[in-house]
């Protein structure tokens, strides 16, 4: 739980507590209902609604809950009115009081999962969903590491020009779950080809930069993975039009993808793909083999 709204366990919490349930004798006044939101729109409006629910339905008002929990009445009062989002703490508390056998986790996965996804690029989480079912993948990278290929402190550098902290956190946690494949049990076969400049660009530092080569390095000498660059010696080559990705499947039709500044775009119309592979076949016709590849980048590891 993060931040000051829960408070030790067995003490009550500081925040001012609704009033007990009066009755009407000598004028006393009812306590105010929470008001109705309405239909939930949302995973956190529906959390919400539940955590209500279910609270109502053990005749529990919210500083009893909070008593209960250890948390503070303002903070389930946050939550039921969709005020804040709940913590993955808080829905494992939800569920060990309630014993709702794992509703509210899961409603705080779902929520979790939907925010990941609005914070993804227009085009994006389409691509992830393919990437992730892909037997091969074919990438071409002019501008910098491609995000399979990223250590978790290059990836951050990456993600943080105009987002907040928690918004880069979040896309950094997305990347790196991705690479997963690169080390399940039967992980795609991936070529691919960086041109020279993307590696060399300085980003985050000299150390971070000896990092993430050493980290390109290491997965060059997988055996389902190729490796190569296009050498900056080379001039105008096909690559130069910019990046993207060709995704090959067991049973359905191969898919390119291309990114830009706002968003992605996934292309599975049959002769434009054809035309990116044919395009691929180009690049890695102007790139270097893949052991000198690995050359030049234990070259880059030193100079840096």
């Amino acid at each position: 739980m993060s931040g000051s709204a829960r408070s030790p366990r067995g003490q009550t919490p500081h925040a001012p507590k609704e009033s007990a349930p009066l009755s009407n004798a000598g004028g006393a006044r009812m306590p105010r209902r929470p008001r109705e939101l309405g239909t939930p729109q949302s995973p956190a409006d529906y959390f919400g609604a539940e955590l209500r629910a279910f609270r109502e339905a053990a005749g529990l008002s919210r500083p009893q809950l909070a008593d209960q929990l250890g948390y503070t009445a303002q903070w389930i009062g946050q939550i039921e009115q969709r005020k804040s989002t709940p913590s993955e703490e808080f829905a494992r508390d939800c569920d060990t009081f309630f014993t709702t056998n794992g509703t509210f986790h899961r409603l705080w996965e779902w929520l979790k999962h939907l925010g990941q996804l609005q914070l993804l690029p227009p085009g994006f989480p389409d691509f992830v969903d393919r990437e992730a079912e892909a037997i091969v993948m074919y990438m071409f990278e002019a501008m910098a590491v491609t995000g399979l290929f990223q250590t978790r402190e290059y990836a951050y550098e990456v993600l943080k020009a105009g987002r907040t902290p928690e918004a880069i956190e979040q896309l950094v946690v997305t990347r790196m779950s991705r690479q997963g494949i690169l080390t399940s049990e039967d992980p795609p076969r991936v070529v691919v080809v960086f041109d020279e400049g993307a590696i060399r660009r300085p980003i985050g530092g000299a150390e971070l930069m000896r990092h993430q080569v050493g980290h390109l390095i290491a997965l060059a000498e997988r055996p389902a993975i190729t490796m190569q660059i296009v050498p900056q010696s080379r001039g105008a080559y096909a690559g130069l039009p910019g990046a993207f990705t060709l995704l090959g499947f067991r049973s359905s039709p191969d898919v390119a993808y291309i990114e830009g500044h706002v968003g992605g775009q996934l292309i599975d119309h049959s002769e434009t793909v054809r035309e990116y592979a044919l395009r691929f076949d180009l690049i890695r016709g102007a790139a270097m083999s893949a052991d000198e590849s690995l050359k030049t980048l234990h070259g880059i590891l030193e100079s840096l």
